[in-house]
This record gives C-alpha cells, structure tokens and sequence, in this order.
C-alpha cells in the first residue's frame, strides 16, 4: 500500500471512529473472544502473558484482555481509534501498549513484535500478504485467535463488498497451514464469518 493509500485507510477509520465516538456496540468483545479464551487460552495460560491485538481500533478485545489479567499490545492504523482504545481502556491502559501504524507494513521481526506473543488476535481484518508475519509474532506453544467475513457476506445486509477483504471458503485454514488448527469455523448468521484458533509449534 503507497503511503497515499494508507493515509487514506488512516482518515477513513478516522472519521468511523469520530462517528461512532461512545457507541456502546464498539466496546462489546465479539463473543468468540470470550469462549477462545475459556476453551483454549486460560488452559494453555492460566497465569496470563502477553497479546497482540492486530487491528484493535477502540479496544473492545484488548480490553477486555487486560481485564483478565494480560498485557496487551493493540495496534491499528487510525489513531482516532487507538486513542478512543486508550480513553475506553481506564486504570487498564497501564496494561495497554497502543501503537498507531500500517498493518500492511507489520514485521513481526521488529524489535517489539518479535515472536514473543502467547496469543495474538485478529478480528474482522484481513490482509492476505501479511499473514506469515501474523503468523510469526506468535511464539512457540503460542496461539493465533483469528475471526473475519467470508464471500457469503456478499449475500448479506452490510460489511464490505469488495472480495479483496473477504475469505474464500477454507480459505483461513489455508492462511494457517503450518500451525496446529485446535478449532476452525464458518457458519452464516447474522454474518458470514470463518473463526479460528490454532497453535504454534509444540
């Protein structure tokens, strides 16, 4: 993405996040957070670590992360978003290290990104070309927690139409190959989504 483009994406999620300031639906983590965490996370982790949260806008899931006693690193390319994340986040932003950047930059062999992440996540984002970095963030043993649409979203009232941010069936397992797939879903509902939690290595 040329920078043009980027600072494009950036002020468009600006200017969603300035329109949506104080919606409450902004703030509820997607229900499968809370049951990738119950099922696969607290097992594997029951003293907490540290998580990367790709995408993380105003911080529904870093949030609600932290407050289970984990240290979060959310990053998104609107800094409305990430400082709406900061505002949300309270007493927890101490928890909370917000960074403002183009995922379609992310190294996951930077020096803050290396592959020191027990879990990180991604909800509702996809950029195919970058996914073996998502992939290398997590350490070994880690976990990769990953919700986004599928084409059969076309269907569908609402989210984007352009297929470029919509998974083709299996086609997150695909991404995934390499990992140990613990639990893969696509069902369609309210949305047409494919869920999965897969983990690194041992």
């Amino acid at each position: 993405m040329s920078s043009s483009s980027s600072d494009n994406e950036r002020e468009r999620w600006n200017q969603k996040y300035r329109e949506a300031s104080g919606t409450e639906t902004w703030m509820v983590p997607d229900s499968f957070l809370e049951r990738a965490f119950s099922q696969y996370i607290l097992p594997r982790f029951p003293h907490g670590g540290s998580a990367l949260d790709l995408a993380g806008g105003a911080g529904r899931h870093a949030i609600w992360l932290a407050k289970q006693g984990w240290e979060v690193t959310l990053i998104d390319v609107s800094d409305a978003g990430v400082e709406q994340a900061r505002q949300n986040a309270g007493p927890l932003a101490a928890h909370i290290h917000f960074v403002v950047d183009d995922l379609t930059h992310f190294k996951a062999s930077q020096t803050q990104f290396g592959a020191r992440f027990e879990v990180v996540m991604a909800f509702f984002f996809l950029e195919r070309e970058m996914f073996s970095e998502v992939v290398k963030a997590v350490r070994p043993g880690g976990l990769l927690v990953y919700k986004t649409l599928t084409l059969a979203q076309l269907q569908l009232p609402g989210g984007p139409k352009n297929p470029a941010h919509l998974l083709a069936p299996g086609e997150l397992l695909r991404l995934a190959d390499g990992l140990r797939v613990l639990h893969y879903r696509e069902e369609i509902a309210e949305k047409a989504t494919a869920e999965l939690v897969a983990r690194k290595g041992i």
